[in-house]
């Protein structure tokens, strides 16, 4: 990714675009009205505007699906009143309020256009934190104090940053003749129900001000191409596969060879995948890729350390009192750190210099040898962490929590790739079990983290095989979904090989869709347990497929 350059306001003012002075002028403005005639009156108020500039293209067996550009801006407003102690923010039996809807806004820097929308919805936002603030303050009488006595809100160090980020430049007539002639590759494979390869290239830039006086500009962007294929078994079981490619820049998307092998790829396994033996539910040892170790840890472990959550009484709260305790084998660490840019020249989806409360971002030592240091914190403070961390994060038209970025898993019993797989065999005949497994691609996972809920996750792979001990090739099987609960899985991990894999992503929870990435080494573990996934009663199409040359036609 190219590097963001920026000017310190101080030095070259010039530098400010005509977006941030606007909104400063009428965050000034608002703020002042506000605090002389609101009742209660706001202590802190914010602006943010996140401009998206996309271009999507999706082909299917040598047709276009569709292409679509997009450019759009959204404004979300911040507003607290009552003070830093206690307002409007503040979580009552699990109850997150929300008072920002995202509202779009003109996409030229027309001043009389936006303030108009400011003013608007400074107003709406404004009555729905003030009416939230007076009931709290009524009900909070008849509530027991709740266990974590921290504040709502932290005080945070101005900052000036204005950056830039390289225009979005997508050759559309190209991508289309390309994707056309990719995706009618698919063609070869009968099973291939239905099959895509799709391209999307964005630009995000945000522009944040607030009232301590933080302006923000920065942006980035970020291109992937998407192959995906997908199929039906005779006993009806849903099957898919998936290949992709994550760059910053659309011109650093591989040549055509490259994109077409992956596309066998991927029609290869699909074919495979429907002649595969469907699996059967299992505890035991097993290898989990980097991507797939990735995911893992961001399921069972991110979302636990998330700094609101210790202070939700209606969480869970894995990790609460876990502090300067081990969490994890002695020979793992966990950083998040949001200002890694790529690793390996892969680049890593949740990077970024500032947070959407405009606190730098910075590398967080979460995990030491094992021992759990601190949590991923927004301005929200909980029990023994006052500051933020750089971690308060949303999607345009949701309200801020603390959120995961860049997930960096460490580790200091590393060996080979080969070593870790003979260490897999030797657990295996250990055990007593007729295999083991290695779990090579995934797709993504989710997990409970509720009280009320169990405690439990779910990792969904795509490629997964059979290791037995007695030499037989590895066997693909289908079907398979990880699950488990947290701390149950943790003392399981044994070492890790030699190098690292990135999975991209977008996570989605209380604050939207926000994109993350996940950094880890193969896993080997001593039991994990799969369970077979649900399966449709509908069987394959009656119907012959067209042939292929009638489909290219």
């Amino acid at each position: 990714m190219r590097a963001i350059t920026f000017v310190l306001a101080a030095s070259c003012a010039f530098a400010q675009t005509p977006l941030t002075k606007i909104l400063s002028s009428e965050l000034d403005r608002n703020f002042t009205a506000l605090k002389e005639k609101g009742d209660p009156p706001p202590y802190f108020m914010a602006y943010e505007v996140t401009d998206t500039d996309a271009d999507t293209i999706s082909a299917s067996a040598g047709a276009l699906e569709g292409v679509n550009h997009q450019q759009l801006r959204v404004l979300d407003v911040t507003v607290r009143t009552g003070d830093p102690k206690f307002d409007n923010y503040r979580v009552v039996n699990g109850q997150r309020p929300r008072f920002t809807p995202g509202s779009a806004i003109v996409l030229d820097d027309n001043s009389a256009a936006i303030k108009q929308s400011l003013w608007l919805m400074t107003d709406r936002v404004y009555k729905g934190a003030s009416q939230q603030l007076i009931r709290l303050k009524s009900d909070d009488k008849l509530r027991a104090k709740p266990s974590d006595g921290s504040d709502d809100f932290s005080k945070e160090e101005k900052q000036i940053y204005y950056g830039t980020a390289p225009q979005l430049k997508f050759d559309t007539a190209d991508w289309t003749n390309r994707l056309r002639k990719l995706s009618a590759d698919f063609t070869k494979y009968p099973g291939a129900l239905n099959s895509q390869v799709a391209v999307e290239a964005q630009r995000v830039f945000t522009t944040f001000v607030n009232t301590e006086g933080t302006q923000i500009e920065q942006g980035r962007l970020f291109t992937r191409l998407m192959i995906t294929a997908n199929g039906k078994a005779a006993d009806g079981m849903d099957l898919s596969t998936m290949e992709s490619f994550d760059v910053d820049d659309p011109s650093k998307l591989p040549k055509d060879p490259a994109i077409l092998a992956a596309v066998e790829k991927a029609g290869s396994n699909l074919t495979a995948l429907l002649k595969a033996p469907p699996a059967d539910p299992f505890v035991g040892p097993a290898i989990l890729s980097g991507r797939a170790a990735g995911v893992f840890f961001h399921e069972i472990f991110g979302h636990r350390v998330e700094g609101h959550r210790q202070k939700d009484e209606t969480e869970g709260q894995t990790f609460t009192k876990s502090v300067n305790m081990p969490v994890l084998p002695n020979f793992l660490s966990v950083l998040f750190d949001a200002t890694r840019q790529q690793i390996d020249g892969t680049p890593l989806n949740g990077y970024y210099l500032y947070d959407d409360e405009g606190v730098k971002a910075r590398p967080v030592p979460l995990v030491e040898n094992g021992v759990l240091k601190t949590f991923l914190m927004s301005r929200s403070p909980v029990d023994g962490f006052g500051q933020s961390n750089g971690h308060g994060r949303r999607s345009p038209g949701n309200e801020i929590v603390s959120r995961q970025s860049n997930l960096i898993v460490e580790s200091s019993k590393k060996v080979s790739d080969a070593d870790l797989r003979k260490m897999l065999i030797e657990e295996v005949k250990r055990q007593g079990k007729p295999y083991g497994l290695f779990f090579d691609q995934v797709t993504g996972g989710y997990t409970t983290t509720a009280r009320r809920g169990l405690q439990a996750f779910t990792v969904i792979p795509l490629i997964v095989y059979r290791v037995y001990p007695d030499g037989r090739p590895d066997e693909l099987i289908r079907g398979v979904d990880i699950v488990g609960t947290p701390l149950a899985s943790f003392g399981k991990i044994l070492a890790t090989s030699d190098k690292s894999e990135v999975f991209n992503g977008y996570c989605g929870a209380e604050s939207g869709y926000v994109p993350v990435s996940a950094v880890s080494p193969a896993l080997l573990v001593s039991e994990i347990e799969i369970q077979r996934k649900e399966r449709s009663q509908d069987r394959p199409p009656y119907l012959p497929r067209p042939a292929a040359s009638e489909i290219r036609q």
